[in-house]
């Protein structure tokens, strides 16, 4: 029970976090392009890299810590569904380069955001 409780926990401010970047959405407009939520799937990404490659390294994450911040906050802060129905709609307003755009960013900029946080946290 506690450990759900932490998850839970994690998963509450990493939601808040969530809709207060994806709020960007209504202020940046790039192509029609989901802004906010391709900022949070980046800095998710970022995030979940740096948390890896910390417990990678040392016991500086404990079980409950790796609990709060991994599966918690950035479970709660990414927003992969989001960015899926953001995609359907583009889709079916005939945005297919958009779509194509946007996927692209979110897949290449994602998985380098996961290595450049597991890089930063090998040189700590």
């Amino acid at each position: 029970m506690k450990n759900i409780l932490i998850v839970g926990a994690g998963g509450f401010l990493g939601s808040i976090g969530r809709y207060l970047i994806s709020k960007l959405n209504f202020y940046w407009d790039f192509h029609s392009i989901p802004i906010g939520t391709l900022i949070v799937n980046i800095l998710g990404s970022l995030i979940i890299g740096f948390l890896t490659g910390l417990a990678d390294k040392s016991e500086v994450l404990l079980l409950e810590m790796r609990l709060f911040l991994m599966v918690g906050f950035v479970g709660g802060f990414t927003t992969f569904s989001s960015f899926s129905s953001e995609n359907l709609i583009l889709f079916q307003n005939g945005q297919f380069l958009t779509v194509l755009a946007y996927t692209s960013a979110s897949v290449f900029l994602g998985f380098l955001a996961v290595y450049s946080g597991y890089t930063l946290s090998q040189l700590l």
